[in-house]
């Protein structure tokens, strides 16, 4: 059985502690689901202030919601659109300060005040985005984009086998069609 500890120190070093937790939860763990299913509760029960900590997938044409905790989300984000479909054009993490001052942000939860967006890439190929909403403004700082990255690091490196299996896959349907 998995049990996390309370994070001490530092903010950098309570990131570290997140990092090695997320990195036993996911050890010798390959499924894409489990992990994000996993990662996403220990983080939103990890960190202060979030009111949503999710994943999206790629389907091959948009963005559709993976595990998370939280309220319910938007099910499809189209590619560029909001904060998520941002990163996962960008391949760049979306730190925004006020998610109401971003163009085309898309309101799943009117509570959320800011937004910090990891896309999640296995070489060229896009996986989805690890999406982290605060009811706070500016609640995430460079500390925690770092960390966060970091969290998603461990997942790519978990599911990589997964997740290039999946796009040889999906390569498969679409040349079926």
């Amino acid at each position: 059985m998995f049990e996390t500890s309370t994070l001490s120190g530092t903010k950098s070093e309570r990131y570290a502690q997140l990092a090695e937790q997320a990195h036993g939860l996911v050890h010798g763990e390959t499924d894409r689901i489990a992990n994000a299913a996993n990662l996403a509760a220990l983080v939103y029960h990890a960190l202060p202030a979030l009111n949503w900590v999710g994943f999206y997938f790629f389907d091959g044409r948009e963005l559709v919601v993976g595990p998370f905790q939280g309220k319910p989300a938007c099910v499809r984000i189209a590619l560029g659109r909001g904060v998520c479909g941002t990163a996962a054009v960008t391949r760049e993490t979306q730190r925004v300060a006020d998610v109401h001052a971003f163009p085309g942000h898309i309101a799943c939860d009117a509570a959320s005040r800011s937004e910090l967006v990891v896309p999640l890439y296995v070489a060229d190929t896009l996986v989805g985005v690890f999406d982290l909403d605060s009811p706070e403004p500016d609640r995430f700082d460079a500390d925690d984009q770092a960390g966060l990255e970091a969290i998603a690091a461990i997942y790519l490196d978990a599911i990589g086998v997964d997740a290039q299996c999946a796009d040889v896959h999906a390569n498969n349907r679409e040349s079926l069609r």
